[in-house]
């Protein structure tokens, strides 16, 4: 169905991803309109094409899927729309004045006499010279807006495209649609091939191929790859374009002599890369390389005399293996220290926390994400950060951080030795960052566990660096007593043997073994919800004292359908938070949030500012005398707790595991998720 009007309001507009509501009035009514409109405001003239919905509290609205700004048709509408803060320079007296003055002819002058804008009082020749371009270009975007549209790009690249390919723009898609693989992220490749074969280019066509090609890559690289074998991508570009063998060998040549792309030889086989994760992979290993040979600066004389005053003194016994790793970090720049949950590796970075600062060294603890650096901070007594706080990645995003190697010089870290923990959720660009701002002379541990889920981005950093057999390296393979005890544990490390879980009665295990791990076989979906809200609600708390909000995280392999995490989430808040005193809620996106969910920040907001009042732990962040601690970035993966919802002020209040207090306003909403159900991948953020 479709309508034609003007937007006279704007009830609602998400700043990040444009869904907006909005009153929309035609010739015969006035309706509300809701979807996604990029830059759509007050004033503007649409047509819109969706259909009629009915919503449980606001009634019926029309719900968008499609729409084209169009040229206002009276000069009412046109008054409206130059007043409505779109063009630069001018509001709503200017805009009464133009109109007054240049009635029908308005929008020719602005495109073809900009000069006689100056007619009017108060406007010189370059402010309407200003106008004119703003005018102009604002319409440009536009056109290119609903150009893109055909596509599948959404209008959030047109002000890109516009800026890197000017008033042309549409001309040069037009002429190679595929050179939007090259500005647009996300978009749909099969989309825009379409529509290239529509406007005529053929199936061998060089853009076409090079392009496929360069997809392939890309869509390896979204599933954590840093480069494919050549035979692999070959089939999958043929399936992807139905060319010949010849023809995409032909192409793979253009790109290697263009240095878009990398190709290896390994052996029997050859690999092909993005010229970006090659480059950063090669600069990943040389800057190893560099602080693995730099003079041993930190290394501690008479380590094993050390050793047994620190054991005297914390009152523990190090193994064999923790001694050999502590000695590996005091004689090697970069040591890796891998194993299994409990291996020991927490008391290994104890150890040398204490070591090096009992000799007045700066130790720096830092993580991927803000839960892992949480466990370490109460793991080890000593403030532990996120990599992003710790690196100040600020204001850039995902396409910014992986888009630099060389030519990005990071601020050195202040330490003496820096002790990474969970490396193996850390991907090849944020390993590249760090090493960028790791200078010689510094000692750098490794820790993490191979088995644990690779990173969500490209590159599996840990497994790699293990492999190489470059850098130092040691395993930890023996369970510790105290943790052999519980059969999490030892299930966890029976599975990654290929064995199956303990079953009660086993006559291997301790006499205090934990009775922490249960496995319920049930196939019936209701069932398993049923299972899954019992154990949060009651059961597990009877049994070990275990509090849903402090102690239970449900984990689901899937966000979609009846056992995933959008419908356990709203099973679990219904039983765990149901608002029962009918405090102030919010509704976004479908989702009731309330006083007291859990909740996840779902993409890095590298802006949001926050405050964090100073604990009993030292911070590295906070200068002398201060009691709060001010900073700006809330994290993917990060987990916190609603604590206020203040209606007139339109924010939520959100407190982090880690402390921090951060405001969200009701457009930021889009941003965070309700965790009480989380996928495994996002477990591991």
């Amino acid at each position: 169905m479709e309508l034609k009007g003007e937007v006279t309001d704007i009830i609602y507009q998400n700043e990040v991803n444009s869904y907006t509501i909005a009153i929309f009035e035609t010739e015969e009514e006035e309706t509300t309109i809701v979807g996604y409109l990029p830059f759509v405001k007050s004033g503007d003239t649409l047509k819109v094409i969706g259909r009629y919905v009915e919503h449980k509290e606001y009634g019926t609205q029309f719900k968008v899927e499609t729409f084209e700004k169009l040229i206002p048709e009276t000069l009412g509408a046109l008054e409206r729309y130059l007043a409505n803060g779109n063009i630069k320079g001018i509001g709503a007296t200017t805009a009464k004045k133009i109109i007054k003055k240049f009635g029908e002819d308005t929008i020719n002058i602005f495109k073809f006499e900009p000069k006689r804008l100056s007619e009017i009082k108060g406007i010189t020749e370059s402010k309407a010279k200003e106008m004119a371009e703003s005018f102009i270009e604002n319409w440009e975007v536009w056109q290119i807006v609903g150009f893109l549209e055909r596509f599948g790009i959404g209008a959030e690249n047109a002000k890109k495209v516009y800026d890197l390919l000017g008033i042309n723009a549409i001309e040069e898609i037009e002429s190679n649609p595929y050179l939007l693989i090259d500005i647009a992220r996300g978009i749909d490749f099969k989309q825009i091939d379409q529509m290239a074969l529509k406007i005529g280019i053929n199936y061998d066509n060089q853009k076409r191929v090079e392009s496929g090609i360069k997809y392939g890559l890309i869509k390896s690289t979204n599933n954590g790859h840093s480069c494919v074998i050549k035979e692999n991508l070959i089939q999958y570009v043929i399936s992807l374009l139905d060319v010949t063998t010849e023809n995409i060998e032909d192409n793979l040549i253009n790109l290697k002599a263009k240095e878009e792309i990398i190709i290896e030889k390994r052996e029997n086989s050859e690999w092909i890369y993005l010229e970006n994760f090659y480059k950063v992979e090669q600069e990943i290993a040389m800057r190893l390389n560099i602080l693995e040979k730099s003079p041993n600066m930190k290394e501690i004389k008479n380590i094993n005399e050390a050793l047994k005053n620190i054991e005297k003194k914390s009152n523990i016994e190090l193994s064999e293996k923790q001694r050999e790793a502590i000695k590996a970090i005091n004689e090697n720049n970069v040591t890796i220290i891998t194993g299994g949950p409990g291996t020991g590796k927490t008391t290994i970075i104890k150890t040398i926390i204490e070591l090096y600062e009992e000799r007045n060294k700066k130790v720096v603890l830092t993580a991927p994400t803000g839960r892992a650096a949480k466990k370490m901070t109460e793991a080890t007594g000593k403030e532990a950060s996120t990599l992003h706080r710790l690196l100040c990645i600020g204001k850039l995003d995902d396409e910014g951080i992986y888009s630099k190697h060389s030519d990005y010089h990071g601020e050195p870290i202040d330490a003496d030795i820096i002790v990474v923990d969970e490396l193996s959720m850390v991907d090849m660009f944020l390993m590249n960052y760090l090493l960028n701002c790791v200078y010689q002379g510094t000692k750098l541990v490794l820790v993490g566990d191979i088995d644990q889920l690779p990173s969500v981005g490209p590159g599996s950093v840990l497994k790699d660096l293990i492999n190489s057999e470059i850098i130092s390296t040691v395993k930890l393979d023996k369970i510790f007593r105290q943790a052999a005890k519980s059969k999490i544990i030892l299930n966890a490390h029976r599975v990654n043997n290929g064995l199956g879980f303990i079953k009660n009665g086993e006559e291997d295990l301790e006499e205090d073994t934990k009775e922490d791990f249960f496995f319920i076989k049930q196939n019936v979906t209701e069932k398993i919800v049923q299972e899954v809200i019992s154990l949060s609600t009651g059961r597990l708390e009877k049994f070990g004292n275990y509090d849903f909000f402090k102690n239970i995280q449900v984990l689901t392999p899937t966000k979609k359908g009846p056992l995933g995490t959008k419908e356990l989430n709203k099973a679990l808040q219904a039983v765990l938070n149901p608002n029962l005193e009918e405090l102030p809620e919010k509704i976004s996106g479908g989702v009731v949030y309330r006083i007291g969910d859990r909740i996840m920040q779902i993409k890095n907001n590298y802006d949001i500012t926050w405050e964090r009042e100073k604990t009993a732990l030292p911070s590295q962040f906070l200068k002398p005398g201060e009691k709060t601690e001010i900073g700006t970035g809330v994290f993917n993966g990060e987990i916190g707790t609603i604590i206020e919802i203040d209606e007139k002020q339109k924010v939520v209040k959100i407190k982090f595991d880690d402390d921090k207090i951060a405001w969200y306003e009701y457009t930021d909403l889009e941003q965070i998720e309700h965790s009480y159900s989380i996928t495994i991948h996002k477990a591991q953020r």
